[in-house]
This record gives C-alpha cells, structure tokens and sequence, in this order.
C-alpha cells in the first residue's frame, strides 16, 4: 500500500493556541467484528446510563403527563441532533487524543479565556448534585415503604452524603477511572432496561404503545403557554445536555480510542499504579495506511454513538414515558421522584408488595446512574481543562488533580444538596444546558474545520448537525432569557 501522504493532506493544520501536537502513526484498530465491536466500544455505555436517570425518568414522565405524548418528538430530534454534535466531538479526540474543550481552548482568544469560561458554566450545570437528593428519596421510599414526607428532611440529606461520598471512592478506586465507569454502566444498564422492558410488555396496552411511538415520530405544534425553562431541560436531558456531550470526548481518550492510545488518561489516587496522563496530544499524517486505519476507528465510534447511545437514549425515554402514560392520569403533578412513587404504587397494587421495592431499587440506579456520571463529568471536564490551559498544574500527576478538585466539589455538592427540592435543583441542568451546546456546537464547527486537516474534517451532515443545534438551543436560550425578562418587568 502506497504510505506516502495524499498532495491535498500536504498543508499541516494549525494547533491553535496551544503547545504543538506530536507526531506518531494513527494505531491500528482490531479488525471490525461483532465481537471486536463490543471489545472497542464503552464510552456511549457510560453517557447512557448518565442520561437515563434525569430525563428518562424525571423530566420525560413529567412533559408527557403534562403536556400529552404529542411532546416526544422534541427528544427525537434532541437525540438525533446530539448524536451528531458527539460524534463530531469525538472527531477531534480520534485526530489528536485530546478531549474536545482542549480543541476549543486552541482557538482565539486563547486557553485562559475559554478555560474559565467553560468551568464557570460546568460548575453551574453540574456542581449541584441534584440527582444525589433524587436517589436518596427514591432510596428512603424504597425501604420505609412509603414516600417521604417533611418530616424525613435529615435522613434523607444523611442518605444523599452516603450516596455522594460512595460515589467519591468508586471514581478513585480504579486503575482507570473510565474502566471503572464502564464496567459498572453496563451492568446497570442490563438491569435497568431489563425491568422496563418487562414492565412495558406486563402493563402497557398496544393501544398506548402506538400512541407513545406516534409522539416520537410526528412532530406537532409546541403547547400554549408552554414552561420554557422545562422544555428546554427536556431538550437538553432527552440526551445527556450541555456538559454532558462534551465529556463524552474524555471517556473516548480515556478509553484509548485512536490516537488517545499515545496519550493515557486519568485514573484514580486509591489504585496502585494508575494511569497517567500525556501533556499534549499526537496526530498523525494522512498517509494511505493511517486513513484506511481512520475508518474503521471511525466507524466503531459511530456505532458507539449512534447505536448504543442514541438508540439506548430513545428506548430509555420511550419505555419509561409509555409505562407513565398508561398508568398515571394526564394533568396529574409529578415533582421529581413522583414519577417513580406512581410506577411503585401501581406495580405494588397488581404483583405484591415486593414489587414497591423492586421498581424503586430499579429506579434507584436510574438516578444514581446518573449522579454517578455526572459527578465525574463535572470533575474530569475541570481537570482536563486545567490540565491544557495552566502548564504549571502538570508538575503533578492528573490523577492527583482529578481527586483534588473531587475533594473540593465534594464539599460543596454536600452543602449545595440541602438547597432545594429535587426539580428545582435539576431545573438549573436546564437553563444552562442550552447555552453550553449552542456556543459549543460552533466551536466544534471551527475546531473541526479549521484544525484537523481536510481528508479528515467533518462532513456536510456534520457541519449541518452543529449548525442546527447552534440555532435550536441558542434559540432556547433566547427564549428563556426573554421570558424571564418579561416576567421580571
């Protein structure tokens, strides 16, 4: 095979705003198999089980008992958008094994800029844990076989540090910390869609089932008077929203996907020997070899994205909201952890009694599935940012910068959890979700155009996707922006 790079390839790219990339052969990926597949893929395994618990389980039921299953179809086309903005994230991380924020930080005006820009959005997504508050209600009502009530306000702030703290040790615990999480999303995973599953073919009607599809698939005027700020948590958490989508990019450098086999990742204090972390990344030279390599690296992480992730988040909503809509009465108000007390109360009044606490352990790791990711979403975005835009941080390991900063967000999210109620701490995920996607999609948009040489840039489909989704969740942002503005005035 002819190695000598393609004469449109000549022309190096720019690196940005950064230090230079280093220069080393793109891997040779296992041969693509079913069952190299499932040896290569993980990562979308790891931003599924994080997007399942907050709008599957919470903000799906509540849009459809709310609004009618006419509403689904936004999480489709949120789904379907989001896909696209992952995949050209990790286009970036396949070319150099750097995460997709080290790419933006790479553009103008430069590191410092864009590294406290994105913290400070990161921190106001993800520092409140709400989704630790939501696991300890569901795991109170699961064994005090009944739901909370004012009165249980200290044990369950008790139960949410226990859940936070646990969550501390399992993200140090491992060698690599994307191992970690990977293996325990998958079990969770096999778990949880077991039980919905099973539920959905025991108690959904045909009948509803269609009518639930049918949202998915036909689009359908937005309702009057609508609550923006919901419709924008449902846009954002139908898939993984805002901070979410972005770390997507870490787990695949972590992972060793491509080019991240050069650079490492980050692993956890408590392990012996954990894996450390390069200072910059590798690219390669578009020679023949290294492109026929590129595209089966590629389509592995398509089938991670578009076929565990995208298709596992649509079936996670779809079973979750057709269970809510055949078994709960449309207007009927669901705060947080309601949505899993009626699919408890129901199951309970036709199994048994034993069913109350099955259906809310599985609920339990639907939530904590996700509190679980996005604790170390928050914790790994920040470390890697500080890890490429401050040098100085580099004369320790990352591991002991991931455990830093997880020992200092632990501190605060075990304040911040006593702040509020379950959907009014989740609510902030939404309004903040919207502005992160859109001013990220057009970041990747030029990071992938104008960094990555042309044989490898994104797409017409790709620069379409982030061009939409820079118009869809700006557009909400916008609009939440201009509601708050009137009700204000």
């Amino acid at each position: 095979m002819n190695d000598s790079p393609h004469n449109e390839h000549l022309e190096t790219p720019t690196h940005g705003c950064l230090a230079p990339w280093r220069t080393a052969d793109l891997p040779e990926p296992l041969p693509f198999s079913i069952v190299n597949l499932f040896k290569t893929i993980g990562p979308g395994a790891i931003l599924l089980a994080g997007a399942i618990g907050g709008g599957e389980w919470i903000v799906g039921p509540t849009m459809v008992v709310k609004y009618g299953p006419g509403i689904l179809w936004v999480a489709t086309a949120a789904i379907v958008l989001q896909v696209i903005f992952n995949l050209e994230a990790v286009r970036y991380t396949l070319y150099t094994g750097e995460p997709i924020l080290t790419g933006i930080m790479r553009l103008r005006p430069g590191p410092r800029f864009w590294s406290v820009s994105y913290i400070v959005l990161a921190l106001a997504q993800l520092a409140t844990p709400a989704l630790a508050a939501a696991a300890a209600t569901v795991l109170f009502a699961a064994f005090a076989k009944r739901l909370p009530s004012a009165g249980d306000s200290s044990a369950l702030h008790w139960l949410a540090t226990a859940i936070i703290l646990v969550s501390v040790v399992v993200l140090l615990s491992g060698k690599s910390i994307e191992r970690v999480l990977e293996r325990l999303s998958w079990a969770m995973l096999v778990v949880i869609f077991a039980f919905l599953f099973g539920v959905n073919a025991f108690f959904v009607p045909a009948a509803t089932t269609a009518g639930t599809l049918r949202g998915f698939l036909i689009p359908r005027p937005l309702p009057e008077n609508m609550d923006l700020i919901l419709l924008a948590l449902f846009a954002a958490t139908a898939g993984s929203g805002g901070v979410g989508n972005l770390v997507i990019s870490n787990w695949f450098r972590d992972k060793g996907f491509a080019m991240a086999r050069h650079v490492g990742g980050i692993g956890g204090v408590l392990a012996g020997r954990p894996q450390e972390l390069a200072s910059t990344g590798f690219v390669f030279p578009t020679t023949e070899t290294n492109l026929a390599r590129w595209r089966t690296w590629w389509r592995y992480a398509v089938l991670d994205q578009a076929a565990l992730w995208g298709v596992g988040c649509f079936f996670g909503m779809m079973l979750n909201v057709n269970l809510m809509a055949a078994i709960v009465e449309p207007g009927a108000k669901l705060d947080g952890y309601a949505a899993g007390a009626y699919q408890a109360e129901y199951i309970e009044r036709h199994l048994g009694a034993a069913f109350w606490v099955l259906t809310l352990l599985n609920g339990f790791w639907i939530v904590y599935s996700t509190h679980l990711g996005n604790t170390d979403g928050l914790v790994r975005t920040v470390c890697d940012i500080v890890w490429a835009g401050f040098p100085s941080v580099q004369r320790w390991s990352a591991s002991r910068v991931y455990a830093g900063l997880l020992a200092a967000l632990t501190a605060f999210g075990l304040v911040a959890v006593r702040m509020g109620s379950v959907i009014e701490l989740f609510k902030v995920l939404g309004v903040v979700a919207s502005p992160i996607m859109a001013l990220a999609a057009i970041q990747i948009r030029r990071v992938n155009t104008h960094l990555l040489p042309p044989a490898l840039r994104s797409p017409l489909w790709g620069r379409v996707g982030l061009d939409l989704c820079a118009l869809i969740y700006g557009g909400l942002t916008v609009a939440m922006l201009v509601d708050l503005v009137r009700k204000l005035v």
